[in-house]
């Protein structure tokens, strides 16, 4: 499936047969609501949890957060209604408007029992990366994405639904542009859909970059953007705080001891990018508000050059930012660092707002901001404030499950675990006459009893009719060609966590997690605040809405009405 170009009537339809979706011929030819929309500006912060906007709100300038936050519709209780809040199980959802269950992408990383091993969600080895510019560099990789055995190519394949932009490039018969863009791959990808395009940040080379499942080579523009070496002017400066000290909120914890020192890069304010050819080098500029600020150039770069919001047709950019989620990693969502990459987003979103509005007009794009998920507070900041927390090790899970496995007859019954999917082998335990369900909930049953484990809840429970809001969102993340035997979660502020260089994880089922910002702006939006629950699965239906098209075929949420107007 290669395109140097936007894809035609007869492509558009066939990939629309292949993924389930029937184009609205009805809607099709309706003009965009209030008549003007001529691009879809959809900005996803990753790991931005809600209250952050408000904590910040401050220090904010008029044209970037403060903008939407006063001229929008504020939805201030928006929770995602699925447990494993990571990345892309945030942006399919927002993407598609359908839970996990419905979607497929349950995970940053799955088991692929076929295979052997874990697998990550947008691998597809059919459709490699495009060869650009190396330096030699090999940044650390804090995602699933080195355990994909050498697996380089990517692709929207394991997406099982179609997204919202595909509902609008089916409409519109292949007339609409639609692109995302991101400092992660699996977030650039699951935004573009199955039809649109996608772009995102190496930290291999700083270039930008995409698979053949999109383009034969780099347009002309992405190529120079890349050869122009922007992340360069960097190398050997140093990330520094961009206002006066006592304007932060936090300036008192800029050094806690739990933090992490990623490679030299320091726990306290200036952090050092390096030398350009430092294998480190990309990496950091992630975890700053750098990376940030070349996705926006690179974003400008691309409504120019394809020509964006030109004419009646909508078009649609996906912009996610990663460096709030980066930063979150390594330094906490309590930290001067996080205080920074906020602030510093602002402006960067003010600088977007105000090229969109040069070169589309703002009275014709409709802006919607939301975020894949939350991010808790480390254990230790939490243990230093009082509350009980801890980290749990997935070696103590394994070896629970593996005790019952050893009770029952059977040497190393866990075939695998990557939080929070445990998968048992499910040959050994046939080979030894047992029933999985019965070995199953008695695995649970010793997993659960681990200080710090809240749930264990084997799939075959997940049928059962249970008070408890989080095996809800457990269910709403299940499907089993993907998921494991036994879903395990950790109480509020305990870690579950893989050995590896990060300090702090998202991907449970409370609050802190789950709830995000959902923000519309745009033409004939009266602003607001809205307090009554919504979830993330009614993005995708609302714009399809405001747009005149059909929703998503896994649609599983409802047009928020406070955007379509009383």
């Amino acid at each position: 499936m290669k395109r140097r170009s936007a894809p035609g009537v007869a492509t558009v339809l066939v990939i629309a047969a292949a993924i389930g979706l029937a184009p609205d011929l009805r809607a099709a030819g309706d003009p965009p609501k209030e008549g003007g929309v001529r691009l879809v500006l959809q900005i996803t912060v990753d790991g931005l949890r809600a209250d952050l906007l408000e904590r910040y709100r401050a220090s904010f300038g008029e044209g970037g957060f403060e903008r939407l936050l006063s001229g929008g519709v504020v939805y201030a209780n928006a929770h995602y209604g699925h447990a494993n809040t990571e990345t892309i199980v945030g942006h399919t959802t927002l993407a598609t408007g359908a839970t996990p269950a419905v979607h497929g992408m349950i995970g940053n990383a799955w088991f692929d029992p076929a295979a052997g091993r874990l697998a990550y969600n947008i691998e597809d080895a059919e459709h490699p990366l495009l060869p650009t510019r190396r330096d030699g560099a090999e940044g650390v990789q804090f995602d699933p994405a080195q355990l994909a055995a050498g697996v380089d190519g990517r692709s929207p394949r394991a997406i099982l639904v179609p997204t919202f932009s595909d509902a609008l490039s089916v409409a519109h018969a292949g007339g609409a542009k639609v692109f995302a863009v991101s400092g992660k791959d699996r977030s650039a990808v699951s935004m573009a859909g199955h039809i649109g395009k996608a772009f995102w940040f190496s930290t291999d080379s700083t270039d930008f970059v995409t698979s053949s499942y999109y383009y034969e080579s780099y347009p002309a523009w992405v190529a120079a953007w890349n050869e122009a070496g922007k992340a360069k002017a960097y190398a050997g400066t140093k990330w520094e705080l961009g206002s006066p000290a006592d304007s932060y909120l936090l300036i008192g914890q800029d050094d806690r001891p739990y933090e992490v020192d990623l490679r030299g890069y320091g726990r306290t304010f200036p952090h050092a990018f390096g030398a350009a050819n430092d294998p480190m080098f990309p990496t950091r500029l992630l975890v700053s508000p750098i990376g940030d600020e070349l996705l926006a150039d690179f974003a400008e770069a691309l409504v120019t050059n394809e020509g964006l919001g030109r004419d009646a047709v909508p078009d649609y950019l996906s912009v996610s930012f990663s460096g709030v989620d980066a930063v979150n990693h390594f330094f906490g969502p309590s930290s001067l660092e996080n205080e920074e990459t906020v602030r510093r987003l602002d402006r960067t979103l003010a600088g977007l707002f105000t090229f969109v509005d040069r070169a589309v007009g703002l009275d014709k794009t409709l802006i919607v901001l939301s975020a894949d998920h939350g991010m808790p507070e480390m254990p230790e900041y939490m243990s230093g404030l009082g509350y009980r927390a801890g980290r749990l090790n997935a070696k103590d899970v394994v070896a629970a499950a593996n005790r019952v496995g050893e009770e029952l007859g059977v040497e190393g019954v866990v075939r695998n675990f990557f939080r929070p999917n445990l998968y048992l082998d499910h040959q050994k335990i046939a080979d030894a006459g047992l029933d999985e369900d019965v070995v199953a909930e008695r695995a649970a049953a010793a997993i659960v009893a681990l200080e710090g484990v809240a749930h264990a809840v084997p799939s075959g429970a997940l049928g059962e009719i249970s008070p408890d809001p989080a095996i809800g969102r457990i269910r709403n993340n299940y499907t089993p060609a993907r998921s494991g035997d036994i879903y395990v979660t950790q109480r509020p502020y305990w870690f579950l966590l893989e050995k590896g260089p990060v300090a702090c994880m998202h991907g449970s089922p409370w609050a802190y997690d789950t709830h995000v910002p959902i923000i519309f702006a745009g033409p004939g939006i009266r602003p607001r605040r809205v307090l009554r629950p919504v979830r993330p699965i009614d993005v995708a239906p609302t714009l399809a809405a405001f747009l005149g098209v059909g929703e998503p075929a896994g649609s599983q949420g409802e047009p928020l009405v406070e955007v379509l107007g009383d």
